[in-house]
């Protein structure tokens, strides 16, 4: 998946973002590997999947009983190796959610020249480290009955325990919000420096933007990733890559065949619906195949651009 993205790419660019994120995939028999999440309330795989832009570098199948973070290290590694081999020069930034966060990545991630903006669970320390933002936050709110934002930031380290802790101080941006009577603090660790990016534009502006991820995995899950009843983790792990390449291959058709065409930002699943799953006949003769479309077919003059596109 690397090599498509790498080769996919004009020029190499100044700086790429690297997002990490899992989803569930609900098992109905009894597959290899199945496991019962909480969260999920199902027995389900969580495969992690990792994008830059709307390129996907990655689609591991895991099993449920193990966390987010689960064998994602090892893929960030290979990740970033075949990309530097091409680009050396490239600035990487990792974004994640909370789930993410460990002091081994974070660590890695600073040896290696990568920097990273991870979601970090709220505490009871990190809320009191912010409660005079949270008080300006809720006196806000008192005032003018609107969602109230106050960001701030600060070094922390998180301390050790049994399995978890960090080896250092890191830097943290803390939104302080009041909404609808309510808290809703939220906390990013980062590498990143604050004169490079502010706190405020931090959060909103990078770190929030992970969420497109999520249409890219809805994606996925319109081309059939969630057909995962064979017997075997093996065979499912195969369906998932036949998935993923069909996502790479209308991909690549969204952005070759329909440039400057309305269906230019659609979703694969708006393509494959007006553009690829249409009636037709199809005739084999000695020297050539006719597919012959019906004439009320309301989207061929967008149909002939895709062709002209892709003859160019």
């Amino acid at each position: 998946m690397v090599s498509v993205f790498l080769e996919s790419k004009d020029k190499p660019p100044e700086e790429i973002i690297l997002d990490l994120d899992t989803t569930d995939l609900p098992l109905h028999g009894e597959q290899e590997g199945r496991f019962f999440h909480g969260y999920y309330d199902s027995y389900c795989y969580l495969p992690l999947y990792i994008f830059c832009g709307d390129q996907v570098l990655c689609a591991r199948l895991r099993q449920s009983n193990h966390g987010a973070y689960a064998g994602s290290l090892e893929e960030i590694q290979r990740i970033v190796g075949q990309i530097r081999e091409v680009w050396p020069g490239v600035k990487i930034i990792l974004r994640a959610d909370y789930g993410f966060c460990r002091n081994e990545l974070m660590s890695w991630c600073e040896a290696h020249g990568v920097d990273y903006v991870l979601g970090l669970a709220r505490n009871k320390r990190l809320r009191r480290i912010i409660g005079r933002e949270m008080w300006e936050a809720s006196e806000e709110w008192k005032r003018t009955g609107q969602r109230a934002r106050v960001f701030t930031e600060f070094s922390y380290q998180a301390r050790k325990t049994k399995k978890r802790g960090w080896d250092r101080e890191r830097r943290v941006v803390a939104k302080a919000e009041h909404l609808e009577g309510k808290e809703n603090p939220r906390f990013v660790v980062t590498s990143l420096s604050g004169e490079r990016w502010a706190a405020q534009a931090l959060y909103e502006e990078l770190y929030c933007a992970r969420g497109d991820m999520e249409n890219r995995i809805k994606e996925q899950l319109c081309l059939f990733a969630d057909r995962v009843s064979a017997e075997t983790m093996r065979a499912n792990q195969l369906r998932l890559y036949f998935s993923v390449m069909a996502y790479v291959l209308v991909s690549g058709l969204r952005r070759l065949g329909l440039k400057a065409t309305e269906l230019a930002q659609a979703q694969v699943s708006t393509i494959r619906t007006k553009l690829l799953k249409i009636g037709a006949q199809v005739r084999v003769t000695v020297r050539k195949v006719w597919v012959s479309m019906a004439s009320s077919y309301p989207w061929q003059p967008l149909y002939r651009q895709v062709w002209a596109n892709l003859r160019c």
